[in-house]
């Protein structure tokens, strides 16, 4: 069971790994130390669940409904839009005092913002139902597929988790308001261009 296991998780964590809207609102809470135990959870769970339909063979109602994933890539796209425009009139305004005081959000509201990072994300089921189910096509036995599934779950915990935590390694240049404004300039260049890919890419 090894095998399956090693190959669920390693697909899993290299697909998670690019940069992306989820990760990069991650990096930004636990940079701010804010609900970061909490919105990892959402993070981990909400992806647990896709994998775990992927794997079940959900994928196959794409299939069904071609027109599914075009609709999702406009639904994200404006999402995308959105948010990182806030982040540009954020790094504009300059009032970081939260982020320096030690403060942010509330905490449905930084769930709320993961949540909609999650599940209006069309690369999230591009990533999860599609491919990582595909991938799982290969170990047939039961036993095999699910500790592909165990693997790949894992994984997901394992990265939002260490890149949560991880995020207060970066605390000590994140001491000043121009630091942040930085980041939520670079936050919002990543917004935009995914917001692009989805439509145009």
């Amino acid at each position: 069971m090894l095998t399956p296991l090693l190959t669920g998780f390693t697909t899993a964590f290299a697909l998670i790994l690019a940069i992306g809207a989820q990760n990069a609102f991650v990096l930004r809470q636990g940079l701010a130390r804010a609900h970061v135990f909490w919105l990892c959870l959402l993070c981990a769970t909400s992806d647990a669940l896709l994998i775990t339909a992927g794997v079940l063979g959900f994928g196959y109602i794409v299939t069904l409904y071609p027109q599914l994933p075009q609709f999702m890539a406009w639904g994200g796209a404006a999402f995308l839009l959105v948010y990182g425009a806030l982040r540009f009139h954020a790094a504009w305004k300059g009032d970081y005092a939260m982020q320096l005081a030690g403060k942010s959000g509330g905490l449905w509201q930084t769930l709320a913002t993961g949540a909609a990072f999650t599940w209006l994300n069309p690369h999230v089921y591009l990533d999860t139902l599609a491919l990582i189910g595909a991938v799982s096509t290969r170990f047939e036995a039961v036993d095999a597929k699910t500790a592909f599934g165990i693997g790949a779950v894992s994984a997901s915990f394992v990265f939002f988790f260490g890149l949560g935590y991880g995020a207060r390694l970066l605390a000590p240049i994140m001491q000043s308001a121009r630091a942040w404004r930085v980041l939520d300039v670079l936050i919002g260049l990543v917004m935009w261009a995914l917001a692009a890919k989805l439509l145009f890419g």
